[in-house]
């Protein structure tokens, strides 16, 4: 294995282009390696919300795969990471994850990651679940997956969509370890949902 730790990021096509981004981003300056696979959707999605291209996006990891690309080093399981996130993560994507439909490397990355018994986060952003998207998250966390939908976090006194973004991608990245510094945390940078008063 690398000297540095690793990190699958997909990117699915749910609206939340943002959260790939930003994840990629801090991912960046937290010297974390990047393999990311980002699907066709995705880069639809990527193109109606953000003024980037998939090459920018692709730009931003340090690896970046075809979607389609199944026997790509994050489809193996001797390929050794910390585990894998799926930001924003829609409920298709859920879904074939769920269900063990590994047709593209999304889903197959996932598959390991469950399989190699690693952490796997998603990040799903499409609202509101019937049954049976519920049931589906019931099966992914029975099977060792964590739900992590993007919820904003209102005692940070975010001032900007910028703060809703980064305490949600921060909390997920403290679900691998990783403690970034954007993230604002309640008894540290928080008291009450305001900073502490400066000493004197």
């Amino acid at each position: 294995m690398s000297e540095r730790k690793r990190l699958i990021v997909g990117i699915s096509g749910a609206s939340g282009a943002i959260y790939g981004i930003r994840m990629l981003q801090a991912l960046k300056e937290l010297g974390i390696e990047t393999h990311l696979v980002a699907s066709k959707a995705a880069e639809m999605t990527l193109g109606y919300e953000t003024e980037l291209t998939p090459r920018d996006l692709k730009a931003l990891a340090d690896y970046a795969y075809k979607p389609s690309d199944i026997g790509a080093a994050p489809a193996s399981g001797s390929f050794k990471n910390l585990g894998m996130v799926v930001a924003p993560c829609s409920v298709r994507s859920m879904a074939e994850i769920a269900t063990g439909v590994t047709s593209g490397l999304i889903a197959r990355a996932a598959d390991v990651t469950l399989k190699e018994r690693r952490r796997l986060v998603l990040m799903v952003r499409e609202t509101p679940f019937h049954l049976g998207h519920l049931r589906t998250m019931t099966q992914l966390t029975e099977m060792g997956a964590i739900i992590h939908p993007p919820l904003p976090a209102f005692y940070a006194n975010p001032k900007t969509l910028d703060d809703l973004v980064n305490q949600s991608v921060g909390r997920t990245l403290d679900l691998f370890g990783l403690d970034w510094k954007p993230t604002r945390r309640w008894g540290e940078d928080l008291e009450g949902g305001k900073r502490p008063a400066a000493k004197t």
